[in-house]
């Protein structure tokens, strides 16, 4: 069976990255590749990290340029046949879920992918992506299916890590293009039916809002074309208004 390469990112997350090592060390699949790309933290994150040193394969703690600067330092370590990100606060749904991937996999898979249950700072499940946002999961994914947006998680993709091109730089929605880039070259891509992971809800793009659309207005129109893409943003914004007001009505009947 394929080796894969978990991957977590962390800076300064002595709150949230324990549980995240003790979901990826516990995986039942035997083949895992371990890399924890540290920040330089401040507070006690090389602690943890040291605790758990015997069970993590690499890792490094040096100062980045941000999140997908130490994202790609994590892809130039990895050895692995497939790579998945899991960092600091985002955990393995549960401890075998990675044989659970792999047992959909065959010669000619070159991406896996599944849902996520969104969590709230309490571990209280909010329900899966799909379920709770605008964003669904496709059964069928493409590099088409992203025209209106991320529709998969990073928690839940899991591609062949000879299609994984580095990250852009200073782009808040670089991993919108990440995953277009490497569905434009895979040959077969499995839905597992499996929910993977659980998200942390949060993180850098929803505190920058703003500049994140922006990011992904400029990503998908590189990817889609001026024209196609002014017009499936009309469409993200009607889709994003009847997703507010059926969760009105359905909050007023509740």
């Amino acid at each position: 069976m394929p080796i894969i390469s978990v991957i977590t990112v962390v800076y300064n997350g002595e709150k949230l990255l324990e549980n995240t090592i003790l979901s990826v060390v516990n995986q039942t699949y035997p083949n895992v590749e371990y890399l924890v790309i540290d920040g330089n933290s401040k507070d006690n994150t090389l602690v943890i990290i040291n605790q758990y040193n015997n069970q993590i394969s690499t890792w490094i703690s040096e100062p980045d340029k941000g999140l997908y600067d130490a994202m790609n330092k994590g892809l130039a370590l990895a050895t692995g046949d497939f790579v998945l990100f899991m960092n600091a606060g985002d955990e393995f749904r549960n401890s075998e879920v990675l044989k659970q991937v792999f047992s959909k996999y065959d010669a000619e898979t070159d991406v896996l992918y599944g849902e996520v249950m969104m969590v709230d700072e309490n571990r209280n499940s909010i329900g899966t992506r799909t379920e709770i946002t605008t964003r669904k999961l496709p059964q069928k994914l493409t590099w088409k299916s992203m025209k209106l947006g991320m529709v998969v998680c990073h928690q839940a993709f899991i591609p062949r890590r000879e299609l994984c091109p580095k990250y852009i730089d200073n782009n808040l929605s670089a991993d919108i293009d990440w995953v277009i880039k490497i569905l434009k070259k895979s040959r077969k891509n499995v839905n597992t039916g499996i929910i993977i992971a659980d998200f942390l809800i949060g993180g850098v793009s929803k505190q920058r809002h703003r500049e994140s659309l922006n990011n992904r207005y400029a990503v998908l129109q590189n990817h889609f074309g001026v024209v196609p893409n002014f017009f499936n943003h009309i469409l993200i914004i009607i889709r994003a208004v009847w997703f507010k007001i059926m969760r009105i009505g359905k909050d007023s009947y509740s």
